[in-house]
């Protein structure tokens, strides 16, 4: 299809959200089922029934616009959802294993809620507002996945994961104590550089 006009765009970008989302209503159980906190596993189930909601009003907006339902291979989700698939094969403790697992999560929904927001602008500047009330309706529901993955990651999921290998993860190691001192004695060692000129070691009187 040449891009010849906003409406051409318009078709275009939805027919990249069509694929996005049937790839995702293929990835959501994989990712329930590696989830370890019960609020994770029920979000992530949740959305994918959204998912399947999302794909059935993108159909709509393919018959508002006139044109057939089809889906456009989308190498962004692609990496998206292997980079997803990858966290889900790593081994380690559960809490920090799903704090990758948002991530990757929220990553998605972050490309989905510009892809839908630039698709409604298009459907809204073209005076289509049966399509803009499709994509807005699918619009807050990713906004609202988002927030509620944040929400889980910052109140149960990250508390978890800061305990994860006894608690030491944000302090420093004794290799890094004495590194840090023998920084401050070579900084000491030199003298401060005056206006417009280098700096130099104080002379050695004899």
């Amino acid at each position: 299809m040449a891009l010849d006009n906003l409406n051409a765009l318009l078709v275009e970008q939805l027919q990249d959200i069509y694929y996005a989302e049937k790839q995702l209503v293929k990835a959501l159980p994989k990712m329930a089922k590696a989830a370890n906190t019960e609020e994770l596993v029920t979000a992530f189930t949740n959305h994918l029934e959204e998912t399947k909601e999302h794909v059935v009003r993108l159909e709509k907006a393919f018959e508002a616009l006139g044109v057939t339902a089809k889906a456009k291979k989308c190498p962004a989700i692609e990496g998206l959802i292997e980079e997803a698939s990858e966290m889900m094969e790593e081994e380690g403790d559960e809490s920090v294993l799903d704090a990758g697992l948002i991530s990757s999560a929220q990553r998605v929904e972050h490309y989905e809620i510009a892809a839908y927001g630039n698709a409604r602008t298009f459907a809204e500047a073209l005076g289509n507002e049966d399509v803009v009330a499709l994509l807005d309706e699918t619009l807050g529901e990713e906004h609202a996945a988002d927030e509620l993955l944040n929400s889980i990651s910052m109140e149960s999921v990250i508390p978890a994961a800061l305990n994860a290998g006894g608690g030491d993860s944000g302090s420093m190691g004794e290799g890094d104590d004495e590194a840090a001192d023998e920084d401050e004695e070579e900084g000491a060692a030199v003298t401060s550089r005056p206006k417009g000129g280098k700096g130099r070691r104080s002379p050695v009187k004899k």
